[in-house]
């Protein structure tokens, strides 16, 4: 075990290399700031930063951009300063904007070559072997990782705790190591939760949960061996304690819940209304705990998780998904990569995925949004397809894509409120009171893959 100048001078870094994080500490984590300083201070130049998701921790990495240390990005997700500084155009390239499951799928098959993974870890014992589940900075499962692991020409561990590590708690096998590099922290847990990864309190948001909720009752897929995802929402994880109740008083007992997991879906799982819990990515501290002390809370990668693969992914055997959304368009396409001016704010993570694998896939939002419209005549970027959406849940009700007249048959005898998605559109556009702007047409700043890795859609900057 070493520091992190001689770790990174152990990887044989050189310009342009293409070096990967992971996001399970997400706006806690410390490790791509350290490690992107001592590549700074090493004179290194564009570098290719391929993090699963970036978040405003990551703020430092602007400068490193603009300085020339980092000339490509290639990632999930990206909020706060640096999906800002992107859409001013401050890389002279595109960012590449996968989903969880693109992402997995380009790195197991060599498409996205990785120089050197940084792997966060909470503990590593003397060996090398590493978990997520021990230590101060403990964060759960390190689904993400996994795959760059599997792949990359070297894997250097960063963590804050060395201890013996049980077996069944190793996520990454000291085999898989090269390097150990060891700070004095490695982030802060209470990064992990945030606002949008509890659930939602306000009146509005938690009738529009129920509503979710409903749908999903009425739908005929609530049967046993129901399989489920939410978004990390706070609406999805109304509908997610919505679920449950209606599970309980049915009598039904679903197979798995997955996904980025809460303490929601751990109540779900000790309450035995599901027989597992399949986590790629622990949202809260319950999370962790759980998944620490529960057999069964299994930890999976990212490429079992969503990468498209013979006999299917995990996501491709849900009944249902309940997902958010920035934007929804007469076309039920899905936004949530920009806001409503076209800056940068986030990405697919596992929504187009889920989407594209879910039986059921329900979209809940409310009309507007900081005066913005939310239901609109065409979203400002394509996250997600119409295609791939069955119902939109608003607290004004509930449209059933047109595609799916058994779907909106069932609903409408059920006595769930149905309206015309043009309807929705009509109000959310009479409640708002910010005019949105036209669609940039500058240059191209980034670009959004799907699942499959195809181009989706690009956002410009303006000018």
């Amino acid at each position: 075990m070493t520091g992190l100048e001689a770790a990174v001078e152990a990887a044989g870094l050189t310009d342009g290399a293409c070096i990967s994080f992971h996001h399970h500490l997400r706006n806690g984590d410390g490790v791509l700031n350290a490690v992107l300083d001592v590549c700074a201070a090493r004179g290194l130049q564009g570098l290719h930063i391929a993090a699963s998701s970036l978040f405003p921790v990551h703020a430092p990495l602007v400068r490193h951009m603009r300085s020339g240390v980092v000339g490509e990005l290639t990632t999930g997700f990206a909020s706060g300063p640096v999906g800002q500084a992107v859409s001013k155009g401050v890389l002279s390239m595109p960012i590449r904007l996968q989903t969880h499951g693109g992402r997995a799928r380009e790195v197991g098959c060599g498409a996205l070559q990785i120089d050197a993974a940084f792997v966060a870890a909470s503990c590593v014992d003397p060996s090398g072997a590493l978990t997520g589940c021990l230590g101060p900075s403990a964060f759960g499962a390190m689904g993400y990782p996994m795959a760059d692991v599997a792949q990359a020409r070297r894997v250097i561990a960063v963590s804050d705790t060395e201890t013996k590590i049980p077996a069944d708690l190793v996520s990454v096998p000291a085999e898989k190591v090269h390097a150990v590099a060891m700070l004095e922290r490695i982030g802060d847990p209470g990064g992990i939760s945030s606002g949008a990864t509890r659930p939602a309190v306000d009146e509005t948001s938690r009738a529009i949960g129920a509503l979710a909720a409903e749908v999903i009752a009425q739908s005929g897929v609530l049967t046993d061996g129901f399989s489920f995802q939410t978004g990390a929402g706070g609406i999805s994880l109304i509908a997610a304690e919505e679920i449950g109740a209606e599970m309980a008083a049915r009598g039904v007992r679903g197979g798995f819940a997955s996904g980025g997991i809460t303490g929601a879906h751990v109540r779900l799982l000790q309450a035995g209304l599901f027989q597992r819990l399949c986590d790629v990515q622990c949202f809260d501290l319950e999370a962790v705990a759980s998944i620490r002390s529960d057999p069964r809370h299994e930890e999976i990668s990212a490429f079992r998780y969503a990468a498209p693969q013979p006999g299917g992914a995990v996501v491709d055997g849900l009944s249902a998904v309940v997902l958010g959304a920035a934007e929804v368009d007469l076309g039920f396409n899905v936004n949530v990569t920009t806001r409503a001016d076209g800056t940068l704010m986030g990405g697919s993570g596992g929504h187009a995925d889920t989407a594209e694998g879910a039986d059921l896939t329900v979209i809940t939002t409310r009309l507007t949004a900081a005066g913005w419209p939310k239901i609109v005549d065409r979203v400002r970027h394509v996250t997600t397809p119409g295609s791939d959406v069955d119902v939109l849940v608003t607290e004004a009700g509930v449209a059933v894509n047109p595609k799916r007249p058994g779907l909106q048959a069932r609903l409408a005898q059920s006595g769930v409120p149905l309206k015309a998605i043009e309807d929705l559109h009509r109000q959310s556009m009479a409640q708002a009171t910010q005019k949105r702007p036209e669609p940039a047409q500058g240059r191209v700043v980034a670009e959004s893959y799907d699942r499959h890795g195809v181009l989706r859609d690009v956002l410009r900057m303006p000018g």
